[in-house]
């Protein structure tokens, strides 16, 4: 149940990122690290609080964590960017796509072995 609502909370805050990325490349003309990063601050406050409400039992005080993990994911990101974007020549909403597949998966482990209370037996 937790992994299909991580999918679904997790669905929409990519859709917020995809859009506010093609937003910001394709109509304000911003580079695609910059328009990443934007689109990173955008979903990233979606995402903690729908994850908290939804996904995880978040421990207390686990904001600062969030956003640590998260600006992990968007270093990751930006690294996977550039290796598809600037080396590889893929299409930047591609590209996009790709590096996002992988750093969901890194989001789901990371915030579900160090956020996540662990339940008392």
């Amino acid at each position: 149940m937790q992994i299909f609502g991580f999918i679904i909370v997790g669905g929409i805050a990519t859709v917020i990122d995809w859009t506010t990325y093609y937003i910001f490349c394709k109509f304000f003309l911003v580079s695609p690290y910059i328009s990443n990063i934007i689109a990173f601050f955008v979903s990233v406050i979606f995402n903690y609080y729908a994850s908290s409400k939804w996904v995880f039992n978040f421990k207390n005080n686990s904001f600062i964590s969030f956003i640590i993990l998260s600006a992990i994911g968007l270093l990751l990101t930006e690294i996977l960017l550039y290796i598809f974007i600037d080396i590889m020549n893929i299409d930047i909403m591609i590209s996009k796509v790709l590096s996002t597949c992988v750093t969901m998966a890194f989001n789901f482990i990371t915030r579900k072995i160090l956020l996540e209370k662990k339940e008392k037996l």
